[in-house]
């Protein structure tokens, strides 16, 4: 964020910040991949050190993570999703820090688990 980063990303379709979870080896106990950055429109320009990634549409159950970010709100909320009997497909999950995640005290992130 200090280096703003998230502002040289082309082609963003809003301010929020996206969080994603993918490539999982097996499940969430297993190496997987984390990639922090913005949806855009159009991948027709990625800059240099940077990525992308598209996944297929799929089925999702929705979780909101509320109150102070720096006090592990979005951990506890995925300790409950861990520990939950939900048939994830472990495909692509993510998080959304949009406009209700910008006072990291009083926070609202949503977590998108991807369903059979």
């Amino acid at each position: 964020m200090t280096e703003g980063i998230a502002e040289k990303i082309p082609n963003k379709s809003d301010t929020s910040i996206y969080c994603i979870y993918t490539d999982y080896e097996k499940d969430h106990t297993k190496p997987y991949t984390t990639i922090l950055g913005c949806k855009v429109d159009s991948l027709d320009i990625i800059p240099d050190g940077m990525t992308s990634k598209t996944f297929d549409e799929a089925n999702y159950v929705q979780h909101i993570a509320k109150g102070n970010i720096l006090q592990g709100m979005v951990f506890n909320e995925w300790t409950k999703i861990w520990n939950s009997d939900l048939d994830r497909t472990f495909t692509a999950d993510f998080e959304v820090y949009g406009d209700k995640a910008q006072n990291p005290e009083n926070a609202e992130v949503d977590i998108y688990i991807a369903v059979k």
